[in-house]
């Protein structure tokens, strides 16, 4: 209970501090009387304008982050266990780059002619990517786990990346093309209340699911073969694990575009602080997740007076000086 609030109150000011913290500083207890009118009618007088920002603009934001940060961090978890790879992770595996080619094949060809969302084209193109690389693996003579999965990965990427490209030249005007870009980058700016009744949802059932299969998710620690002779039935699990990730990352990258290195970096340094039992490390990669997305969502909206970075820019430039020090540490820890 002690370390649920903790979670909760962690998650609580980072929240705050996304709000308050941006292009024009919002002081808390401003934030905080926004919300009391909004919630409760409290009737505090606002500034009109503070309080748009604060309710349509910087809530949102800071919402849709920590549930993109928590659900790609979740599938970072389900990835690395199923695989057995600690370099899975949806951005590597190709997930975040096919999600993202069915998401711009049904924004600008409406292919499904307006029945199908940008979700629903956006887990097709995830699961079309990761059928794609366990057959590129497979048809390399690769074992579940080893390093070729990721070079399929990364090869799988760069044909959706290709395509995806191939798509907006062929099919966008400059201003969509331009709009498209900046989101495949990872772009906060356009989600309102929409897009958080939709990512919140989704992150929280995704780690329910993954909760759910903890023991399942420790048993295949040890490969399928331990999990199925601990009577873990290893082809549903991984049909319903793997459709989960492919889900959830379909749905933030709809939202928020291709965000990288959080589903990589968040649960290798959970690791490190909490070990393998996935009955702790799932909720702390999630709340993990979140926090280091809010983090960077803030840096994007203040490196640079009057612009705002993509917010996959921030994680990359981020992560990937985290992720080699994580790696410099394991080599040392041998």
């Amino acid at each position: 209970m002690m370390r649920t609030l903790l979670a909760l109150t962690l998650l609580l000011i980072a929240l705050l501090a996304g709000v308050a913290i941006g292009e024009t500083a919002i002081a808390p207890q401003v934030v905080l009387k926004v919300l009391a009118n909004k919630l409760w009618a409290a009737g505090y007088v606002l500034d009109p304008i503070d309080e748009g920002v604060v309710w349509n603009y910087r809530l949102t934001r800071a919402l849709v982050a920590a549930a993109c940060g928590a659900g790609l961090a979740t599938c970072g978890v389900i990835l690395q266990s199923l695989l057995r790879n600690p370099l899975a992770d949806p951005y590597l595996l190709g997930i975040s780059a096919g999600a993202s080619t069915g998401a711009v094949l049904v924004a600008l060809i409406g292919v499904g002619g307006g029945l199908i969302s940008l979700s629903a084209g956006a887990f097709v193109g995830a699961m079309a990517a990761f059928a794609l690389v366990t057959l590129l693996a497979r048809a390399s003579g690769s074992a579940r786990g080893t390093g070729q999965i990721i070079l399929a990965g990364i090869a799988g990427s760069q044909l959706f990346n290709a395509l995806t490209a191939f798509l907006i030249t062929k099919s966008a005007s400059s201003e969509q093309a331009r709009g498209i870009m900046f989101w495949l980058l990872g772009n906060l700016s356009g989600v309102r209340w929409p897009s958080v009744w939709l990512a919140v949802p989704v992150a929280v059932a995704g780690l329910i699911v993954c909760l759910w299969h903890r023991r399942a998710l420790d048993a295949f620690t040890f490969g399928s073969d331990s999990a199925a002779s601990l009577g873990i039935p290893v082809r549903r699990v991984q049909c319903v694990l793997v459709g989960c990730a492919a889900l959830v990352t379909a749905v933030m990258v709809s939202i928020v575009g291709a965000i990288g290195f959080v589903g990589l970096v968040i649960p290798h340094a959970v690791r490190l602080l909490l070990g393998t039992a996935h009955s702790r490390l799932l909720p702390a990669s999630a709340l993990g997740g979140a926090l280091f997305l809010i983090a960077a969502d803030v840096l994007s909206r203040s490196l640079i007076k009057g612009q705002v970075i993509p917010v996959g820019v921030v994680t990359a430039l981020v992560g990937a000086p985290v992720f080699a020090l994580i790696l410099i540490g394991r080599r040392n820890a041998r």
